[in-house]
């Protein structure tokens, strides 16, 4: 073994040493931040967790929401939707549960023949979690409950006990900016994901690549801040791990209550993205024509995938090659007719162009900005 190779080995293993110190430290500032010091949403010092949808929820996951018990709900840190469409009978991951809001919906969407498992790093909010399954399983009228949560690292989903390959859909709902090592929790989700399946999940992004003197501040890292990805970056590291394109669903600007947080932030502007991302089998190369049939669940009359893809029901549109390997591949697939083309796609050849991915944007064209929450204090 030469100089060089030895000297790189060594790079690369203080890297790692480095990362899982900073990882540690980071866990232990948020399980603290969220298992002792945040009572209620309106402890946050921003308005992350009462941002104004840009896409109104479905009337099943609305009526699915009512019915999850108030003292969840009063616990929720979340700063987006993650109820993506089609969930009957789906087994579905939540990484960073929290209070089990999200779960507790998703439960009563997937039905009793599916699954959900929340999964936290924080022993106060399992606790919190667990203390409302048998509630929600009567409320729903389940023979036997449907979900179950876990403690755990978003980083090592086989250490609690998640298998590869064998979830429908994982959802995360402003949980991932709080992880130091994004890359390696992107990966897992990967590996737990059957082929074909979703990872649908909202967090906050930031406008530029975020400053290193942010990362030593723990309120900065607790509120998410310091861990916030630029937005054009999540595009090339799902791409790197292997899955599709980010597809933009919904986006909102976030507001930052706390003057002096508002002083060490400067210029750098945040926002909510909720992202739906595939794993899929190798990309068809041709483009394809598609006609909607108004089987989806609560879109009968037009299915909106996402802000850029709405499909009017019995109307015949042209999609790219990505989108028809989503549509051919997924828990959609019967929910389209679905003719290949001879020609291939264009865009496969060429540099893509992702402003239309920007949660910024998307704000700014729907107007969707903030909704300023009334909390004392902040």
């Amino acid at each position: 073994m030469n100089y060089a190779t030895t000297f790189l080995r060594t790079l690369a293993i203080r890297h790692k040493v480095q990362t899982l110190s900073m990882s540690s430290a980071v866990h232990e500032n948020v399980k603290n931040y969220y298992g002792s010091r945040l009572e209620t949403s309106d402890d946050l010092q921003t308005n992350a967790a009462c941002v104004m949808p840009s896409r109104p929820l479905p009337k099943s996951a609305c009526e699915a929401l009512k019915q999850v018990h108030p003292d969840v709900c009063k616990r929720y840190f979340g700063c987006g939707l993650v109820i993506p469409e089609k969930l009957e009978g789906c087994a579905v991951l939540d990484l960073g549960s929290g209070s089990g809001r999200d779960c507790y919906v998703l439960s009563k969407l997937v039905g009793e023949r599916g699954q959900v498992i929340g999964l936290d790093m924080t022993d106060e909010m399992i606790v919190a979690s667990q203390k409302y399954v048998q509630y929600h399983q009567e409320k729903f009228g389940y023979s036997k409950p449907n979900t179950m949560f876990v403690k755990g690292y978003m980083e090592k989903l086989s250490d609690a006990g998640i298998q590869n390959n064998s979830l429908d859909v994982v959802v995360s709902n402003c949980v991932i900016c709080l992880c130091p090592d994004k890359r390696t929790v992107i990966s897992e989700a990967y590996k737990v994901l059957k082929e074909g399946g979703e990872l649908y999940y909202s967090d906050m992004y930031a406008s530029k690549v975020v400053p290193d003197s942010f990362k030593e501040d723990p309120v900065l890292w607790g509120e998410g801040m310091a861990g916030a990805l630029y937005w054009r970056d999540l595009i090339t590291l799902m791409k790197d791990i292997g899955f599709s394109t980010p597809h933009l669903v919904a986006g909102s600007h976030i507001v930052v209550h706390n003057p002096d947080l508002q002083r060490k932030t400067g210029d750098v502007k945040y926002a909510s993205g909720t992202y739906r991302i595939f794993k899929l089998p190798q990309n068809s190369k041709t483009r394809a024509l598609v006609t909607y049939k108004g089987t989806v669940p609560d879109c009968a009359e037009c299915f909106e995938f996402d802000a850029s893809h709405s499909f009017k029901t019995n109307v015949q549109v042209e999609v790219d090659a990505e989108m028809a390997a989503i549509l051919q591949n997924t828990r959609f697939s019967t929910d389209f007719d679905i003719t290949m083309l001879d020609t291939p796609d264009p865009n496969q050849s060429s540099t893509p162009q992702y402003c239309h991915l920007s949660p910024f944007l998307l704000a700014d064209k729907l107007g969707s900005s903030v909704k300023q929450c009334s909390k004392t204090g902040h």
